[in-house]
């Protein structure tokens, strides 16, 4: 989250962005070739909210089943807040999109910070967090980081992005997911006494002392 307050603060202080932003985005415009801009317009999709919002649903409705309900109140408030952070963000500092060259998937609203960049990030950082402790959790930070930085390399490629407005984007996301968990303790579970019941052999007579004690 510092690393966020350190960008916006630059960003309030210097419109005309960061000087690592246009190095970059002209060297990656430099690798445009019509097959990468296909692959860039489809691949684009997969960050942006409504493609995330049914994966966000249908996990929901997976620990609704499960009873899971620190889980799924940790999931709903992350990704949700995550959205309200970025839509306020984006009104207050008001940034303008790259403006390079023609862009074949030209967006209308402020650049800063990325909401493709959040959204999957969030999404990364909440399924790691779920599963933290487990195999899966790697196996989700791995395929979960190619994920995120694909989905990076479409908004640059695209020229919608300033590389500020992804940084920005990352960080506040995961500050974010990881911040709600220490409130909300997703992985906590109910621990239930233990109590020692002796076992049947020990409290039950065998038919040979059952017929003593009758006798008796």
């Amino acid at each position: 989250m510092q690393i966020f307050r350190l960008l916006a603060l630059e960003l309030r202080e210097n419109e005309g962005g960061f000087p690592f932003d246009l190095p970059i985005l002209v060297a990656i415009h430099t690798t445009s070739q019509p097959y990468l801009d296909a692959i860039a317009l489809r691949l684009t999709k997969l960050g942006s909210v409504w493609t995330v919002s049914p994966i966000v649903a249908t996990i929901a409705l997976i620990l609704l089943f499960l009873k899971r309900w620190r889980s799924l109140v940790y999931l709903l408030t992350t990704t949700i807040g995550s959205a309200i952070i970025n839509l306020t963000a984006k009104e207050i500092m008001h940034r303008v999109r790259p403006q390079l060259w023609n862009s074949p998937a030209p967006e209308l609203d402020y650049a800063f910070p990325s909401g493709h960049a959040m959204t999957s990030m969030t999404l990364v950082a909440v399924l790691v967090i779920l599963t933290w402790g487990s195999v899966s959790s790697w196996i989700i930070l791995f395929l979960g980081s190619l994920f995120v930085l694909a989905i990076a390399w479409t908004r640059l490629y695209l020229g919608v992005h300033f590389p500020s407005d992804i940084v920005a984007g990352w960080m506040v996301s995961i500050a974010w997911a990881i911040g709600v968990s220490l409130i909300i303790k997703p992985n906590l579970t109910k621990i239930l006494p233990v109590t020692e019941t002796a076992p049947v052999e020990e409290t039950s007579l065998l038919p040979e002392e059952t017929q003593l004690v009758g006798e008796d």
